[in-house]
């Protein structure tokens, strides 16, 4: 295997990261709250902590974790919640008592959760009030479970008065909470108490030690809990450090994190963030437009990290124009494919190019990516990371030729130990010479800068000719009338499979007429959509924002 992209590097970035500089994610925790002390880490709501308060809440929490609930080294806890300030508290309180964390998505139903919860062994749950009543209907199915239940208000950790209000409106104004009764439940501020009166045992840790079970897959069949240890999210953070060294300053940084952290991406990013110093703007819910532009416009913000349909959003809304872009260097995506059109938009609004990489859950997340410099947006989704290699495998495990369409297999020190209790299935994921098979297809080309086509499964076969249906939705997404697209294959007596587009009108005048002829103009005749449906209602999409293709299928068989 050729490493044609160490040839593109730019002068200083190494080819290899240096893997043992930290023993786990505690120690990069503790080196950024020691040098970095008063500096701003998170905001949230108006609220802000710093590195010390971050340092000094996790540690009572870790605390309780230990003394309160006797949890050990190895012991799961679940944090299910969106971005608030006790997310980073909680997290990092778990980490630092050597305990391993499951994220989980506060908006699954009972039986997701219950899944969950019973396949990690979930000892400890923390949980926002507005979803305890799901976790109620879990334990009143499963009496038995040995679970402690700590929970949280929105407001938590604002100051008082604002905490008082904050938690009111919620509550009594809003209705987000419904009715829940879980015996036992202890409060958040309650664990805090409790643990800044206890001592936070230091509890040895190592690379192989398991930091998160991240769960995947659960769109495609029952989730899987993707084993990640400290030394693959070390890894990845030295990695994506040394990729970043050049364009963003230690302690000068202001990142939006708009995207959940429960879900990698926002969590990997938010860790290296926090690695440099940097202070992080956790938003809420980011649908809530006029609270995450009052955001972007309060911090001279350096980085956001997005997908294309959040940026999409944020172009779409007039009140991105008075956003002040000034101080913007890095605009990241990633969990989906980042259209044309947006890519265009965006550069054109802000004057900084949509900076694409590529990761899975089973890669902590980042293997790929676009160096930041880049002067504009490419298509590409760029060049290993240092440390990592990458290659085009076809079904039977070789490699193909530069240019030539198969799946991207990669190997590298933040790939996963695993799936959780799962050998079967880490087996089928891994080929025999240990490279990981990510599902998706791409290419690759002369200067090692890779190019993802589509997900394997998502491919559309029509009388015997591939069709990617990202080239499809960035040809539709060109024309001005439409406002979401999404492409399927359906089944067809002659051709086997057609394409066919679902589309989200922004112009209600568009015509399926006028799309069509658009279309024409972009695409090859076996490309062309056979079947175009109009949708009254947005797209069905994960809590990520990524069009969720499988969901349109079953919906829409025809």
């Amino acid at each position: 295997m050729q490493k044609a992209w160490l040839d593109h590097y730019p002068a200083g970035m190494p080819a290899e990261v240096n893997l043992r500089e930290f023993a786990s994610l505690t120690e990069v925790l503790e080196r950024s709250c020691q040098r970095f002390g008063d500096k701003p880490a998170f905001t949230n709501m108006a609220a802000t902590f710093s590195y010390d308060d971050l340092d000094r809440a996790s540690r009572d929490f870790g605390a309780f974790l230990q003394k309160g609930l006797h949890l050990r080294k190895g012991d799961r806890v679940a944090l299910m919640m969106p971005n608030l300030l006790q997310y980073p508290v909680a997290l990092f309180g778990a980490l630092r008592a050597g305990l391993t964390v499951v994220n989980v998505n506060p908006q699954y139903t009972a039986p997701e959760l219950e899944h969950q919860l019973k396949d990690a062994g979930v000892a400890a749950v923390v949980v926002l009030e507005n979803f305890a009543h799901t976790l109620q209907q879990v334990l009143d199915r499963n009496p038995d479970l040995p679970l402690a239940v700590i929970t949280t208000e929105v407001g938590d950790l604002l100051p008082v008065v604002r905490e008082l209000l904050t938690n009111l409106v919620v509550k009594h104004v809003k209705h987000l909470v419904p009715a829940w009764k879980i015996d036992g439940a202890i409060s958040f501020h309650a664990a805090l108490r409790a643990g800044r009166v206890q001592t936070l045992d230091a509890v040895p840790l190592a690379h192989e030690d398991t930091a998160f079970l991240q769960y995947t897959g659960g769109t495609t069949g029952v989730a899987k809990g993707a084993v990640l240890t400290h030394g693959n999210m070390v890894a990845n953070l030295q990695q994506m450090a040394a990729w970043l060294a050049k364009d963003l300053l230690d302690g000068e940084e202001t990142l939006v994190c708009p995207l959940p952290l429960y879900h990698i991406y926002a969590l990997t990013s938010s860790l290296v963030f926090l690695k440099k110093g940097a202070h992080t703007v956790l938003v809420t819910n980011p649908r809530d437009m006029q609270a995450f532009l009052h955001d972007l416009k309060k911090f001279p913000f350096t980085a956001i990290i997005g997908v294309n349909t959040l940026y999409r959003a944020l172009l779409d809304e007039p009140g991105f124009a008075d956003v002040d872009t000034r101080s913007l260097k890095l605009t990241s995506a990633g969990g989906m494919a980042v259209q044309r059109i947006v890519a265009q938009r965006w550069k054109s609004r802000t004057g900084v190019p949509i900076v694409e990489g590529y990761g899975l859950t089973e890669t902590s997340p980042v293997v790929i990516s676009n160096l930041v410099g880049i002067a504009e947006w490419t298509g590409k989704i760029g060049m290993p990371v240092p440390s990592t290699q990458a290659v085009i495998l076809d079904d039977d495990g070789s490699e193909l030729p530069i240019g030539e369409v198969g799946e991207i297999c990669v190997r590298g020190p933040q790939v996963m130990a695993g799936y959780w209790n799962r050998p079967d299935e880490t087996a089928r994921v891994f080929t025999e010479g240990g490279w990981l098979r990510t599902g998706d297809m791409g290419l690759v080309d002369e200067q090692g800068c890779f190019q993802i086509t589509d997900r394997k499964k998502d491919m559309i076969v029509v009388s015997g000719f591939k069709v990617f249906p990202n080239q499809i939705e960035d040809a539709v997404a060109l024309h001005p009338g439409v406002a979401e697209v999404a492409a399927i294959g359906v089944a067809d007596e002659r051709s086997g499979e057609v394409v066919k587009i679902v589309v989200v009108r922004k112009d209600e005048s568009l015509t399926e007429a006028s799309l069509l002829a658009h279309c024409r103009q972009h695409l090859t005749g076996y490309k062309m959509p056979r079947i175009v449906e109009f949708s009254l209602e947005p797209l069905p999409k994960t809590n990520l924002g990524k069009i969720l293709r499988r969901q349109l299928r079953a919906a829409r068989p025809g």
